[in-house]
């Protein structure tokens, strides 16, 4: 089953004086991932066309995101659809079809074949067949069709600043030569916007999606040589917020794509008006609930079916039932089994009582039957016999066991010279040295046993007298064996995780052990049937199966429970350091609620590792002040440039001859483009500017009534003007003039004074 979570929006976190991690939690605020933005059929616009006229524009805001168009006469743009092309071969109805904008997003298929317009990370054209693709759809969706000789409107385009002269010639002969446009005109989409909202002097900052520009303005006309750029927008946002968050789930296991990463910076983000401070205080407990932002992406849970109590009760009793038929069937194979055994311990018996008066070649063949050497291996199987009878015997009845001292063996043939011996009696002579080594074996690790036991108890006793002598000196001796407890666990950890890179010394040190292994002399090749080592011959060589296992610095000491002998060390200071409580110890300190790191990557809520939903989300916390921070310091993003509020200051500085030209700009500051959205963008460049320039000069901010349409609707209405026939270049004139012709004009990029 799939399942995506809701968004809830209910509930703050109470306050609690005994600290916000034990208050009670409101329910988990969610968001769901941003899926694609297909959006289905959408109807044409109204017919536009008809009542449109031969001097009636089509407004184009060619824009890097979206492009937008319309007529002059609209208050808002008939179309808007991002600038990509998806096209590919049908194989079903053999043809090539093509889907435009959004329908791009439609299925999978379609998503593989995405084309876009524009150069990443930039609003210069770089794939001409899709640009034209999207003009093509704009056309038609306005009205214009095949029929007619060319769309017979003039066109009004909006450009970036310092626009490439081949991109402006193409696009020119693109809409002169493809579409017989009677005209065309270009212009910068931020002076549009700032003459829409009635600016005549001023500074305008325009943060789009690919770029940030700073143009002043004095009489309506740009300073266009004062003009300057910062390669940052909400594509490079988008951008570095996904990076930001790949390195914070290295393993994710859903899907992140560009589009959801621009969803996110625009819904999430916001600026802060005191980063540092903020930054540093971001991950604290206190009000952590309300600035994490959950992200939820689909997610398959298993679902388990809970049972009611007479279910349980059921399962139990059968449980129960199944347990007591297999107690029973147990019993009655350990009884047949015990049958059997006596009954084989009585033909034993019997037989050793027949071979008393037989030959000794009877003897032989007795035993052959049997599948027995000699008489002593018949001894042992009757004396095992009766030791297992009697130990089954004791378990049935269910009293104690009679553990018998085990007899000194004796192993008489091992004083017997081997020449006095036969055949078989070399043979059981044999036998009874591997018994004789195996008892020793055991007498001796008996005794090490033993003896370790009293070492213990003996060092016990001298740490019981030392600390009851010497209390301070004791906890000192706790305090650094613990210290080297835990250096050894994080040595051990840090070992671990460099064995899990090939690249590490200590993997590397393991493959060279590896390779020493296959061949003591590296380089040299061993012929076949020579060069025989000996390996195995002494017990130091086995030891190098732990080197490679564990590492090279591996002892026997690396082999313990280090966590164990942790607990014990602490268990003691607990019990007789009054400076060492409970919130010192290994695993207090590894509470989840004291973890910085899982603040940052898990929010204030505990982190289930089983769950599936849990690990399917993103918790976005500094990421949502950090992105938006880059057009005030692009240093923290790798950006070697200056920042915005630089930039204004050595406008109004260097760029600006006269006093009251600067008093003039920095009176008007207007902000433009979608990237300026942020919350408290406005108040954090007051800020920021109020503290570089000179107290005495007012600074106004104001931002555009929309600053995403506000360009279109600027060039709409400029193009429904009077003054506008003047920055029209007709088709006359490019056939007379060519293509990189261009006509000068107070909103575009070359300027009339």
């Amino acid at each position: 089953m799939t399942v995506t979570s809701a968004r809830y929006i209910d509930g703050r976190s109470s306050s609690n004086p005994e600290g916000p991690r034990l208050s009670p939690k409101p329910p988990l605020r969610v968001w769901q991932a941003a899926e694609s933005p297909f959006r289905g059929y959408q109807p044409p616009p109204s017919d536009g066309y008809k009542q449109s006229s031969s001097k009636t524009a089509i407004v184009i805001d060619n824009g890097a995101s979206l492009l937008r168009a319309g007529w002059s006469f609209d208050k808002s743009p008939r179309l808007s659809y991002p600038a990509t092309v998806a096209r590919y071969r049908d194989r079903k109805y053999n043809r090539t079809v093509s889907y435009v904008g959004y329908n791009a997003y439609a299925d999978a298929t379609t998503r593989g074949q995405i084309r876009n317009a524009f150069e990443p990370g930039s609003s210069v054209v770089g794939n001409w067949d899709v640009m034209e693709g999207l003009l093509d759809y704009a056309f038609v969706s306005l009205g214009i069709t095949a029929e007619d000789e060319g769309i017979g409107r003039p066109v009004i385009m909006t450009e970036p600043v310092a626009n490439l002269g081949y991109s402006r010639k193409t696009m020119t002969e693109l809409l002169f030569e493809c579409y017989s446009a009677p005209s065309i005109a270009y212009g910068i989409d931020s002076l549009f916007s700032y003459k829409f909202n009635k600016g005549r002097n001023g500074l305008v900052i325009s943060s789009s999606h690919t770029a940030t520009h700073l143009i002043p303005v004095l009489n309506s006309k740009p300073i266009m040589s004062s003009a300057t750029r910062l390669n940052w927008g909400a594509y490079q946002g988008a951008e570095y917020l996904l990076k930001l968050i790949k390195l914070k789930y290295p393993t994710f296991p859903g899907k992140l794509t560009d589009y959801q990463a621009e969803v996110m910076a625009r819904e999430h983000c916001y600026v802060s008006q005191r980063y540092d401070s903020e930054m540093s205080s971001f991950l604290d407990w206190s009000g952590l609930e309300d600035r994490d932002h959950v992200i939820q992406y689909p997610f398959t849970e298993q679902v388990i079916v809970e049972k009611s109590e007479e279910e349980l009760a059921k399962i139990a009793e059968r449980k129960r039932e199944g347990g007591r038929r297999l107690q029973e069937q147990a019993a009655k194979m350990r009884l047949e089994k015990l049958i059997r055994k006596e009954e084989t311990l009585e033909y034993y018996k019997d037989l050793k009582q027949r071979l008393g008066d037989q030959t000794k070649k009877e003897i032989k063949r007795l035993l052959d039957e049997d599948e027995f050497k000699d008489e002593a291996q018949l001894d042992r199987t009757i004396q095992d016999l009766e030791k297992s009878i009697r130990k089954a015997r004791n378990k049935d009845v269910g009293g104690p066991e009679n553990i018998e001292e085990e007899a000194v063996p004796t192993y008489p043939l091992l004083e017997v010279a081997d020449a006095d011996l036969d055949e078989a009696g070399l043979k059981e002579k044999r036998h009874q040295r591997l018994m004789k080594s195996g008892y020793d074996a055991r007498v001796r690790a008996k005794a090490e046993k033993s003896i370790e036991k009293a070492r213990l108890a003996e060092e016990e006793r001298l740490d019981d007298e030392f600390r009851e002598n010497n209390l301070t000196g004791w906890l000192e001796q706790r305090r650094a064996a613990r210290q080297t407890l835990l250096q050894k666990i994080k040595e051990r950890d840090r070992l671990k995780a460099d064995l899990g890179n090939r690249k590490s010394l200590a993997s590397q040190m393991r493959m060279k052990t590896l390779a020493n292994l296959a061949s003591d002399q590296p380089g040299k090749k061993r012929r076949r049937g020579g060069d025989d080592d000996n390996f195995g011959a002494n017990d130091d060589d086995w030891g190098v199966y732990r080197t490679v296992a564990t590492g090279e610095h591996s002892d026997d000491e690396e082999e313990e429970d280090l966590g164990a002998g942790l607990r014990g060390v602490e268990a003691q200071l607990l019990k007789y350091d009054p400076t060492f409580n409970e919130s010192n110890t290994l695993e207090a300190q590894s509470d989840w609620t004291k973890s910085l790191l899982h603040a940052f990557l898990r929010g204030p809520r505990p982190f289930d590792q089983e769950s599936q939903q849990e690990a399917h989300q993103i918790h976005l916390n500094v990421e949502r002040i950090r992105v938006p921070e880059v057009v005030f310091q692009p240093s923290i993003a790798g950006l070697d440039q200056a920042s915005i509020v630089d930039i204004a200051a050595d406008i109004t500085n260097h760029g600006l001859a006269k006093p009251q030209d600067r008093i003039e700009v920095l009176r008007d500051i207007f902000l433009t483009g979608g990237n300026t959205m942020f919350t408290g963008f406005d108040e954090r460049l007051r800020k920021d500017l109020r503290a570089s320039l000179p107290v005495e000069i007012p600074i106004d901010i104001r931002k555009a009534n929309d600053p995403t349409l506000d360009a279109w609707r600027g060039a709409a209405q400029w193009a429904a003007g009077p003054d506008s026939s003047q920055g029209f270049v007709t088709r006359q004139e490019y056939q007379e003039k060519g293509s990189e012709y261009m006509k000068e004009h107070n909103l575009g990029n070359a300027v009339a004074y």
